[in-house]
């Protein structure tokens, strides 16, 4: 079965056996619903919620200047009171550290310790969905890559969201010479790894928007 087909096959025979397969936003829908069900159900041995399985995803995806609790509460759409105790349970359970930002003490940064990155993995392992992604070709995974990431775009701005990109699609991006790269925003270095990271201060550049 071919890697679309399986992914159309899995949702329909296992979750849900008489949605519409020709509608792309019942099929959307439905692949969100299954990873979430299936990693929420794996994350719950590690006593871990909804929220909190949300927060180490996002953790582990975003950069050094989206890893503070008020990016994540953009991110997620919820108040900063909510993103705080979400990250103030996780601290409890010994899955994130918090470290006061270097310039202003009132704002901490947070990371996934060996522990949070271990409970994320057994939940990850869970996912049918991004089973099946992986066994998609690289040809395949862009294809959908090219037709998804404008329709997010567009429907976070249209509600005047922040699109919380990756780092090497944004208009701050620059590149500096073989492997080295810099954010055009702050001036600052980025790595390699940084550049797949999602930012809060992501701006489509003109390429990636269209």
């Amino acid at each position: 079965m071919a890697g679309r087909g399986r992914l159309v096959h899995i949702i329909s025979s296992r979750y849900y056996k008489f949605m519409h397969e020709h509608d792309p936003r019942e099929l959307l829908d439905r692949l969100a619903t299954l990873s979430r069900a299936e990693r929420r159900a794996a994350s719950a041995e590690a006593d871990l919620n909804a929220a909190q399985l949300e927060a180490l995803t996002y953790l582990d995806r975003c950069n050094k200047y989206s890893d503070t609790p008020a990016a994540m509460a953009d991110f997620f759409a919820s108040s900063r009171g909510t993103a705080s105790q979400t990250l103030l349970a996780l601290e409890r359970k010994g899955l994130i550290t918090k470290t006061p930002d270097a310039n202003d003490g009132r704002v901490a940064h947070c990371a996934l310790t060996s522990a949070g990155r271990r409970a994320l993995a057994r939940a990850a392992a869970h996912d049918p969905v991004a089973g099946e992604l992986e066994k998609l070709g690289e040809r395949e995974r862009g294809q959908l890559v090219k037709l998804l990431r404008p329709l997010l775009r567009a429907a976070q701005q249209a509600r005047g969201g922040l699109t919380f990109g990756v780092c090497r699609t944004c208009a701050h991006f620059r590149k500096r010479g073989p492997r080295r790269y810099q954010c055009g925003l702050t001036g600052e270095p980025l790595t390699l790894a940084d550049s797949g990271r999602i930012c809060r201060e992501h701006d489509p550049s003109p390429a990636q928007a269209s």
